[in-house]
This record gives C-alpha cells, sequence and structure tokens, in this order.
C-alpha cells in the first residue's frame, strides 16, 4: 500500500483524465473509477483525496452527467485544467500502418478523427471509451485491428503510434474541474479568479434577467451560463455559471446580493483561473487583429 494523496477520474488507464492527473498532480496516485458516480463518492467518503472530472470539451460541449452530479453533491471545486487532446492511431507491436482495417474508440473520438480515418481507408469501429480500446486491441493479438487513444494508453498497454495527432481539428481541448471534499477558496488579489455557482430561478417572465443584472450592471463577466431542468419538472430550472471575479470583491459581492433578491443560489468553488484562459483570449485577439495597409 502507497502512503501518497490519491485523486481519481473516469475512465481507463490511459484515458485523457488520466493525463490531467499525471500533468496536475504527479506526485498523486490516480485513480480509475468505473462512473462518474463512483467518482464523486470515493471523494465524498475520504477514499480519494481529489477528483479530475471533465465538464466540457471545445468541439463536443458539455459533459451531461457532471451538471446532475455536480450540484446535488457536497462537493467544491479548487481549480481547474485545460488539457489540449490529442489522438493517436495505435496498433499491436510491430505491425504497420498498412495492416490496419477497422479502428476502434469513443465515439466522441471517432468523429474528432471521422476525416482522417476516411483518408486513411479505415472503418470505424465504436468501443466504450478510449483507453479501454486500446485494452482491447492489444488483448486480441488481431494485426488489423487498430484503436484511437493516448500516447500514455499505447505505453502502457505495449501498443505502437501508427499515425500521431489524426485529430481534425488542433483546438480540441477539454475543461477539467478539481474537486475536494474541503472548501479551499482562493484568497482575493492573488491573480484572476473564477467562481463557479448553481441558482435556481421561477419559470416566469423576466426572471433570470432580473436574477442576473447586477452582473450586468457590476461589469461581471460571465464566461459559462448554462441551464437544464430540475428531476424532469418544467416549472423550475436550475443554472450553472462560471463567473471571472472574487466574490469578496465589492462588484461582485453587489451582484450575488442582487441574484439573492431573485433566486437561491449556491456556490460551488472559488478557484484561481487556468494561465490557458489567458492564453486563449490573446490568441483570439491575435487573430481579430487586422493590418494596417499604406500608412
Amino acid at each position: 500500500m502507497t502512503g501518497r494523496k490519491k485523486i481519481v477520474y473516469q475512465g481507463e488507464p490511459g484515458a485523457n483524465s488520466h493525463i490531467a492527473c499525471r500533468e496536475v498532480y504527479p506526485d498523486y496516485d490516480a485513480v480509475p473509477c468505473q462512473t462518474f458516480e463512483d467518482c464523486f463518492a470515493m471523494i465524498g467518503s475520504g477514499t480519494a483525496d481529489l477528483g479530475m472530472i471533465p465538464v466540457e470539451n471545445s468541439i463536443a460541449g458539455r459533459v451531461v452527467d457532471i451538471h446532475n452530479l455536480l450540484p446535488q453533491s457536497n462537493l467544491h471545486i479548487i481549480g481547474e485544467y485545460f488539457l489540449p487532446i490529442r489522438h493517436q492511431l495505435l496498433g499491436l507491436a510491430g505491425t504497420t500502418l498498412a495492416d490496419i482495417k477497422t479502428v476502434q474508440s469513443h465515439p466522441q473520438a471517432i468523429g474528432q478523427c471521422r476525416a482522417h480515418l476516411r483518408e486513411l481507408g479505415l472503418v470505424p469501429v465504436v468501443g466504450g471509451d478510449t483507453a479501454g480500446s486500446a485494452r482491447e486491441i492489444a488483448a486480441a493479438g488481431d494485426r488489423s485491428r487498430g484503436a484511437i487513444a493516448s500516447r500514455l494508453a499505447a505505453e502502457i498497454y505495449n501498443l505502437d503510434i501508427l499515425a500521431t495527432d489524426v485529430e481534425d481539428e488542433d483546438h480540441n481541448t477539454t475543461r477539467f474541474i478539481i474537486l475536494s471534499a474541503e472548501s479551499l477558496r482562493a484568497a482575493a488579489g492573488l491573480g484572476p479568479i473564477m467562481t463557479t455557482f448553481v441558482f435556481n430561478v421561477r419559470n416566469l417572465p423576466a426572471a433570470l434577467y432580473k436574477a442576473l443584472g447586477g452582473f450586468a450592471t457590476g461589469g461581471v463577466n460571465m464566461t459559462r451560463l448554462e441551464s437544464y431542468m430540475i428531476d424532469g419538472q418544467f416549472t423550475a430550472t436550475q443554472f450553472l455559471a462560471d463567473i471571472e471575479g472574487h466574490p469578496d470583491e465589492r462588484h461582485v459581492a453587489r451582484a450575488f446580493e442582487e441574484l439573492a433578491f431573485f433566486a437561491d443560489y449556491r456556490i460551488l468553488g472559488v478557484y484561481r483561473a487556468s494561465p490557458f484562459r489567458e492564453r486563449a483570449l490573446s490568441a483570439d485577439v491575435t487573430r481579430l487583429r487586422v493590418p494596417v495597409r499604406g500608412m
């Protein structure tokens, strides 16, 4: 038994969530779980110290299960991490690309590599997940079968990388949140801060407009706002939101005071913003710049 701290993730060894765990917490033992519910339960019970949970992808959108699980849990968001997703085409050791006829992976991974697979003339086969597909291909021993998975999966399951970075879009990125049973709020004034919260409004005209008015007038940037029904009912809507700023900052505190007049809310986490956000914003600004000519 190891005395090191544990961080849980959903999936099999070699999954992208496993990679995120290793990159952010290399001194922790990364523990795989079959489901997100298992991850939440291990963190809540103290069996695991932290969790690395995907919440949204730049191509596939939000991870629906998390939006249902997170508000119901007593866990806290203490950080975020953005992982660029790079898919590799894997095969048995000693095979070549010419040997491969079919490629197995998670449906999202297949969809993200569809153009490359078509160009290579390979038939996609749906699997449970990326790392699990790599494990199954290794166990099957069929030289005509390949898998789309990570470099880490190739290392774990002793597979060769037959084609690198086969994703169709190079901006494919997954955002993870880091969960803890402890409320470890970041301090104000020590760099860019993100705050995540959930709130409920009644299904009445202008209810959402009034609830969010304080954020607009206070100049608080809301980077995400998503809605979903509570318990399958159509009479009330729950929202999950991310904002830039700390609840202790005056303009943010006033926005929450106004929100409280029109909705019940609960803060899920106050944490340092990932440097990825600033780099992504700088890249967007650079792309939008128009050169001035003839001056």
